[in-house]
């Protein structure tokens, strides 16, 4: 009987990871466990995909808010104002960061981009933003003038006014708190001239106009944590790129041995079973929420570590191209025959751009990514590994 279903997914069940804990013995356990106890076989080339935070949560990268406020203080002036730019709404990836900020400070000029913050977490909506009359891309906004003209904001799922939480937080920790509306990064020059770039994906463009127009000392949230503090956690790439809350005194960072432990469980694995399987670590999936308009990508890549076999884009060709276009005289039989053909000829042949046309030119692990993300959600699932089989396959594999 031909072969009737393609790409599986499977979220894998696993034990409550903790600080300390072998992440490369458990994922390699849970993974034959699941494959023995469901009863399907581990194939070459399939892939096991973990969380970001279950491999930083085994390797203990955590760092105090009194870190993170020790490395605010050493890294700038704290006789001028410290700006805050670009920074996104969320309580989870920035509340305790400011927190840390503000501790480390006397004085917080925070800079807010609007409608939208980066990744799309809106203080106002476009349509309160046309009829406002206020121009974006020229009007600088002070905190009266903001509520004056849009009134009070809050989340469409939170229900949070991340002006005042903001505000709120900078202030209970004993530290001046001036807040402006600007999507100019170069308007906080304004009022200071030491910048901290909180934007994740923009920071490089960023850091570039602000020096270029006169910035004495800019630095983005890579250069935070980047070192470790009193014998601190930090992660020498990404700083406090990624983090998370992990308490009220603490946050996780993203993680840093990523590439290691990938490499590791395809290790493991073929020594337990001989086959080669691809490994990744995931956070945040590359998709763009098209009812709240939020981009999920706070992390600043989809994937920090991953095997060999994950490198590229797919090399795929459109079958319903295919079907419509260059083998449209045909059916039945003949026209599967040869559009196998044309898809075992793929790989020695120069790329088609029109039979590729409406393929996903994105990188093998930002689509691994955004699937295993949507797999294992962020919740009580309790699936943070996720095994996916059948991906390289297509319409001739059997």
């Amino acid at each position: 009987m031909a072969r009737a279903v393609g790409t599986v997914v499977r979220g894998l069940r696993a034990p409550i990871i903790k600080k300390g804990d072998d992440i490369v013995e458990i994922v390699t356990k849970t993974l034959i466990d699941a494959a023995q106890s469901e009863q399907y076989p581990i194939k070459d080339r399939d892939i096991i995909a973990l969380t970001e935070s279950i491999v930083a949560r085994a390797a203990g990268s955590y760092v105090a808010i009194d870190d993170i406020a020790m490395d605010a203080h050493n890294k700038f002036d704290q006789e001028k104002p410290l700006g805050i730019l670009f920074p996104i709404f969320s309580r989870n990836r920035f509340m305790n960061l400011l927190k840390g900020f503000a501790r480390g400070s006397k004085k917080i000029v925070l800079q807010l981009s609007y409608p939208t913050d980066e990744v799309g977490n809106a203080l106002v909506t476009e349509q309160e933003l046309l009829t406002s009359g206020v121009n974006p891309w020229s009007d600088v906004l002070t905190e009266s003038d903001f509520y004056k003209i849009f009134g009070s904001t809050s989340h469409r799922f939170t229900g949070v006014d991340y002006i005042a939480l903001y505000r709120k937080i900078v202030t209970e920790q004993d530290c001046e708190c001036e807040i402006i509306f600007s999507n100019n990064p170069t308007s906080i020059l304004e009022y200071t001239d030491q910048v901290l770039t909180c934007d994740i994906h923009s920071r490089e463009h960023t850091k570039a106009t602000l020096k270029e127009a006169g910035a004495k000392t800019v630095l983005d949230l890579s250069d935070m944590m980047n070192q470790p503090v009193n014998g601190s956690a930090y992660n020498e790439e990404f700083g406090l790129l990624g983090a998370n809350n992990a308490s009220t005194e603490s946050i996780k960072l993203f993680p840093s041995n990523s590439q290691e432990v990938v490499e590791a469980i395809q290790k493991r694995v073929f020594e337990l079973t001989g086959k080669k399987i691809e490994a990744m670590v995931y956070g945040d999936g590359a998709f763009k929420d098209p009812v709240g308009e939020i981009w999920e990508l706070a992390d600043p890549i989809v994937s920090p570590g991953y095997t060999d076999g994950l490198k590229g884009t797919p090399n795929e060709v459109k079958l319903k191209y295919l079907a419509d276009n260059e083998f449209s005289n045909l059916s039945g039989d003949a026209l599967k025959e040869a559009i196998a053909d044309k898809i075992h000829g793929k790989e020695n042949q120069e790329a088609d751009a029109e039979a590729a046309l409406g393929t996903t030119p994105r990188q093998l692990t930002d689509l691994l990514g955004s699937l295993a993300d949507l797999t294992s959600g962020s919740g009580d699932k309790g699936t943070p590994f996720v095994y996916i089989q059948g991906y390289f396959d297509d319409y001739t594999s059997e």
